[in-house]
Formats: structure tokens, sequence, C-alpha cells
């Protein structure tokens, strides 16, 4: 009896000691993972991609056939996209075994004619209503908000843009000086209906439906949309005339040249007059000696989102006189669908000594001779201006109202800078900066420089100078609805002082402002049109390299013993090819910058 109850006294120890073993091995987590779907279903004008995220790890099942997912359903891997409407059904595993409940989410997918053929126009709203998502990326845009990240700023607040603001974030410059005091007619660009912008995480109904989702969206050819100014409430309504039944049943497709024109080649006041290299003729013209990529017939053809690509209502690409930066993404001339092949250091051209300059000139800087140009097939000058005097009004019948007298130009020759990516500019409210340079008070430059890191690259530009008013240090925000409503330079001057906090009597100066403007359009195609070696080696009439870093580090007595006796100079194209072509010397043995580590070249006596 004793053996017996000792047995089953080891048997109930064992079993005692089992239970904690075999219950630690079993998890405690009875929570089911949560997918979340982005976007949510909805009806979107074309492919949608949809991307599903779990709050834990797991395994997520789909299907887009209406079915119901078991464990047998495909696996979510990545981002699905839905080009015609469908059903996506989904749920998650976790590692412990829960089975979240299956969720549904439904996205109708329809081309224009489709989803909104038997539409009637009842207002701005009804786009929000269908396409909330889209209207609320829309929203926090900088096509929308007018301001936006200035992460790409060296000066600056953090949040910068053209929108006027007492905070310091509103962008000086060349041409209407700042919109202080002139948002209507400024805002006739703004895609909302009238209102200023007020920045929210979560705009409401009545926010989003301030957006007019037209100006983008309308069928510029088939169904072209216009507005007007009501004069009562300051609010934007559809033009006189328009069938506006047929402009929302026609609207809806990506946005094509036209309607991107409508305001960027219209900016400054007139066609072609700010940027340089963009006119109403890039959304028409044949020629492709004014833009071989945008030119129709025997040109690319390309529509604007070609190369400023979107993602969620944000564009790629910015200026670097712009302030805010709306999207991350880089545009680059070598992609997979264009020039793939321009990349390499050694044979992205026929020569080498071509090729090599792949790493340090921007493309746009060989394959750009001149900007301003005229578009053989339109009537229209497609000159740009040059210089702003506000001093002098004169009166423009087309836009009803005083402008400060312009100077205009074509076929110009663009100015050199090395740019890294960055920009300085000066805002309403900065101490304005003398460039003893240009003689001039800078709006806005690239940053860069010979030295920079790789990435930094020498572009073209266009110049622009303007008269304006300096008070107390400052380049005075001039009150632009006066100057239109009265052609009044005095009264403007102190009206923008008062808008300063100065009184109106503060005396003033009128100096010379400038920057510089960033070019990408207007290329010809390369054959007989891209730059010589001589028209940039060899001479200053189109760029000076001295100035730009490539001067030599001392005199030819004291640079070229380094290696080898005082020798004739055949000229720079003798002397380069055999010393860095040939040798593969590096820079720095002549020059005040080096490529060594990105052109693999050698430093030291030969």
């Amino acid at each position: 009896m004793k053996k017996l109850l000792a047995v089953l006294t080891c048997l109930a120890m064992l079993l005692a000691l089992a239970v904690p073993v075999a219950m630690a091995g079993k998890s405690t987590d009875k929570t089911a993972p949560v997918t979340t779907a982005s976007p949510l279903g909805g009806t979107f004008a074309s492919a949608v991609t949809v991307t599903l995220t779990v709050n834990e790890p797991a395994t997520t099942y789909y299907t887009t056939d209406g079915t119901t997912p078991t464990t047998g359903s495909p696996v979510y891997t990545a981002p699905l996209t839905i080009s015609s409407t469908k059903t996506l059904k989904y749920f998650s595993k976790d590692t412990a075994g829960n089975l979240e409940t299956v969720k549904s989410q439904t996205y109708t997918i329809g081309t224009p004619t489709s989803t909104h053929a038997t539409l009637t126009w009842t207002g701005y709203a009804m786009c929000s209503s269908c396409h909330t998502s889209q209207a609320q990326a829309m929203y926090q845009s900088v096509h929308y908000q007018w301001k936006g990240s200035a992460a790409e700023m060296t000066t600056g607040p953090a949040t910068q843009g053209k929108i006027d603001a007492t905070d310091g974030s509103s962008a000086l410059n060349a041409y209407c000086i700042n919109i202080q005091g002139n948002w209507g007619p400024c805002g006739a660009c703004h895609a909302g209906t009238g209102a200023k912008p007020v920045a929210t995480g979560n705009p409401s109904a009545a926010q989003l439906a301030s957006i007019d989702c037209l100006m983008c969206h309308a069928d510029a050819t088939n169904a072209p949309y216009s507005r007007v100014r009501n004069a009562t409430t300051g609010l934007f309504e559809p033009a006189a005339g328009l069938d506006m039944n047929l402009v929302v049943q026609k609207a809806g497709q990506k946005p094509t040249r036209k309607n991107c024109l409508g305001c960027h080649a219209k900016a400054g006041g007139g066609d072609a007059v700010k940027r340089g290299d963009i006119a109403l003729a890039s959304g028409t013209t044949s020629d492709v000696l004014y833009d071989t990529h945008m030119a129709m017939g025997s040109g690319g053809n390309i529509q604007c989102q070609g190369c400023h690509t979107y993602t969620s209502h944000r564009v790629a690409g910015r200026g670097t006189d712009l302030r805010p930066e709306d999207s991350t993404v880089e545009v680059s001339c070598a992609t997979s669908l264009c020039h793939s092949t321009k990349t390499s250091l050694t044979t992205s051209h026929t020569t080498y000594d071509t090729s090599h300059h792949v790493g340090r000139v921007a493309c746009q800087a060989c394959h750009l001779p001149t900007y301003a140009k005229n578009a053989n097939d339109t009537a229209n000058t497609e000159a740009t201006e040059t210089h702003r005097n506000w001093q002098v009004g004169e009166w423009n019948a087309t836009l009803n109202r005083y402008e400060p007298t312009p100077t205009k130009a074509n076929d110009l020759l663009p100015k050199y800078a090395f740019w890294n990516g960055t920009s300085w500019g000066n805002n309403a409210f900065d101490a304005a900066a003398l460039d003893a340079a240009t003689g001039a008070y800078k709006i806005s430059r690239p940053v860069g420089a010979i030295n920079d890191p790789v990435g930094t690259k020498l572009f073209p530009f266009k110049y622009k100078t303007s008269s304006q008013a300096l008070a107390n240090g400052k380049l005075v925000t001039l009150s632009t609805a006066t100057f239109f409503a009265t052609g009044n330079y005095d009264q403007a001057v102190k009206d923008g002082l008062v808008y300063m906090g100065l009184p109106s009597t503060t005396p003033y100066t009128t100096v010379t402002t400038d920057e510089l403007q960033l070019l990408n359009h207007q290329i010809p195609p390369a054959t007989g049109n891209v730059l010589a070696c001589t028209d940039c080696h060899g001479t200053t009439t189109r760029v000076n390299l001295p100035a730009l870093g490539y001067a030599l580090k001392a005199a030819e007595s004291v640079v070229c013993v380094q290696c080898h006796s005082q020798r004739t100079n055949k000229g720079w194209a003798s002397v380069h090819s055999g010393h860095v072509g040939s040798r593969m010397i590096d820079c720095s043995m002549c020059h005040n910058f080096s490529r060594a580590t990105e052109r693999n070249l050698k430093i030291g006596i030969m």
C-alpha cells in the first residue's frame, strides 16, 4: 500500500508540472487582426491601386470576384490594381490563428462617358459628393492650398507658398511681387470657387465643395469650360452660355495640356509672360523646333503628366523659384520610358567627352540653346517678360486694368548656374539681400556650387528683373489691387507699407530685383540643335565657365610643371582630352574641384 501511494504521489506531481509546461506552449492572444484598405471603395474615373495593411503580423487573403475568401484564396503580397468595377473581399489570419471577419469594398471604375453620361449640373459640390477621397487629397495639395512643405528651401519657415500671409511664409517674386490685397484677380487661377483656402487636416463637406474640379478635368476640346466671378458674392460661377450639363457629362478625364496651360501659360499676367519656356502654343503647336516633346504631328505629343506624375493629386516637379514642394518624386529625363540609356558617364553619348557631362550637366543645359522662341504655326508671339517697371503704368484693354510696363523678348540665351535641388528665396517681411554679382536685390536663387556632392548639376535659367520699392531694408509688398485699379505706383507702395505694419509715410526708394527661373521646356530635336562644345568651352559668350569655378587653380606655369615642363597650350580640347580622356587625371590637378571618386580619376603626378 505504501508503495502504491508513493507511485500515485509521483504521478500527481508529474501531472502538476506538466500542465504549466503544456499551457506555456499555447498563446493567450485571442484578438483578431484588423485589415484596412486604402483607398476605401467608391467611384473612380480610372484604374485604382488598393493597398491592404494589417495592424499586426498576419496573412491576408482576398478575392475580387465577389466570392467569400478562405485560407485557400490568393494571399495578398503587393498592392492590387483594379481597372474595372469589382468587389474586393478580404480578411487576415494572425500568427496565433485568430481570424478576422471578412470585409468588403466595392470599386466602381468607369470612363467619364459611362459614369457621367446622365449627370445634370447642380453646382460644384456634385464632384466632391461622389469623389470624396480625391477631393480630400486635392484640398491638401499645393495646387489648392498655394503653399506646402518648404523642405527644399534653405530660407524661411517650414511651410511656404504664394498665398499672402503675415507669418513670413508668403513668397515674393519679380512679377506681381506678392498677392496681398489682390486675391480676386490672382485667385482666378486658383482651383477653387473663389474663397481663400483654409488649411485643415479634415476639411468639411462645404470646404471640399469649394474645389473647382472642372478647371483640370473638364474636356477642353469637346466641352470647354470657363468661369466668371460674381461681382456680388465674389465667387466663381460658370460663364454665360455654357451647357453645363454637357460639361459635367464630358468631364472626368485626366488633364490635357490645354487644361494645365490655361493657368500655367498665362501666369504673370499673360501668355508666355512668366516662365519663358511655356506658352499657350505648347498645347497646340506641331512645330518640333519649338518643343519636340509636346509638339503634335511628328513630335512626341507628351501630356504634362507624362513627366509631372501625380500621386493622390500631388504633382512631381518644382521650379527653383517656387517655394513649396508638392511631391518628393523627382522628374527625370532618364526613365525606363524616356532616354533610359543616357545615364552612363562613359557610354551615354557617342564620345567619352560628351558622356562625362551627364554627371554634372543637366540634359537641358545642352539641349536648350535658346528659350522664348516663337512657334512657327501660331499667330501670337511667345516672347517672355524680361523686366517689369512698376513706376510706369499702362492700360491693358484685354485685362481691363493698369499694368506695370513690361519689357519682352524672344530667342534668349539662358543663364547657367549649379543647382543641388534646394533654393534660396526672399519672402514677405524678410530683409532684402543685395547680390554684388548682379547689382540687384535677389528674390530667388538655385543653391549649388561646383564642389557640391554628386547630384548637383549645371542648369539653364531664365533671368528676370523688376523695379520694386525698398523701405526699412525690406522689399515692399506693393498693393497690386491699388495699382491695377489706378496705375498709381506711389499709392500702391504706401498701401503695401501699411500691410507690412509700417506708416504709409515711411520713406522708400525704387530698386532693381532679380531672380533665376529653371528652364525645362521648348527642347528642339537633338540633331542639328544641341550645343557644340565650342558654344561653352573656350568662350564666355554663352556661359562664363571660369566664373562658375572652372578656372585654373594657378597660372599655367605653376599648374603644368607639377607633371612636366612648360609646353605650348594647344587649346582646351587638346589639353582636356589628353589629360582626362586619355590619362584619366583628376580635375583637382589643375582646378579647385575634384571628380576623382565619381569618375574614377587619378590624383597625383603623372
